[in-house]
């Protein structure tokens, strides 16, 4: 079963909407036992780090993550603020995050914050999976800063280059909206969604 997380902070109705529009069935997760038949969890984001991580605590499942993610490798899908809170800690209230990939997440330096639209995405590294195209749609007023340099696997340009997707091992994870980036985004979905795809 493919498994959103449903919080408070979350953009869950359009990730599923764009799952059911690609022929897949999903459902929401609102408590860990929701995770335990889980082959795929997506992690939506709108919001704050601090909501999210508030939320995820109130709802019992960060362990539940845990498990499902770092030690059974379900393959795991984080969206915007589901992708900053991988890391140990973000500027945005000095929010202390998951910390399943070494860095941090710092505000842009940039006249305009938040960046909001449509930005093109240089994947950097191969993934199992690609996109048809490579423009996405950003709404962020922070980005991650990663200490290795090899779970980068997409760069994108606002005032500066910065992280706009990280892969590795069976994490996965986009700064832009995938939900919201049309073909393009359609396409790195559906490869997310068949990844593993049989094994879990």
């Amino acid at each position: 079963m493919i498994r959103i997380i449903d919080y408070k902070a979350g953009n869950a109705p359009s990730v599923l909407h764009a799952i059911t529009h690609l022929g897949y069935a999903a459902e929401y997760a609102h408590t860990s036992a929701d995770l335990a038949d889980a082959a795929h969890i997506i992690l939506p984001g709108v919001g704050s780090a601090r909501a999210t991580m508030d939320s995820l605590g109130e709802m019992d499942l960060l362990r539940a993550l845990e498990d499902r993610v770092l030690r059974e490798k379900i393959p795991f899908l984080g969206i915007c603020v589901g992708l900053q809170i991988l890391f140990e800690r973000s500027e945005e209230e000095n929010t202390a995050c998951l910390g399943w990939l070494g860095g941090r997440v710092a505000r842009f330096n940039a006249a305009r914050v938040p960046q909001m639209g449509w930005n093109e995405v240089c994947f950097v590294r191969d993934a199992p999976f690609s996109a048809d195209g490579d423009f996405f749609y950003f709404v962020n007023s922070y980005h991650a800063i990663p200490e290795d340099a090899s779970d980068i696997w997409g760069e994108a340009d606002y005032n500066g280059r910065f992280t706009a997707a990280i892969h590795r091992d069976n994490l996965y994870a986009t700064q832009f909206h995938i939900e919201k980036s049309g073909k393009a985004g359609l396409a790195l979905l559906r490869g997310f969604l068949e990844t593993g795809r049989g094994q879990c």
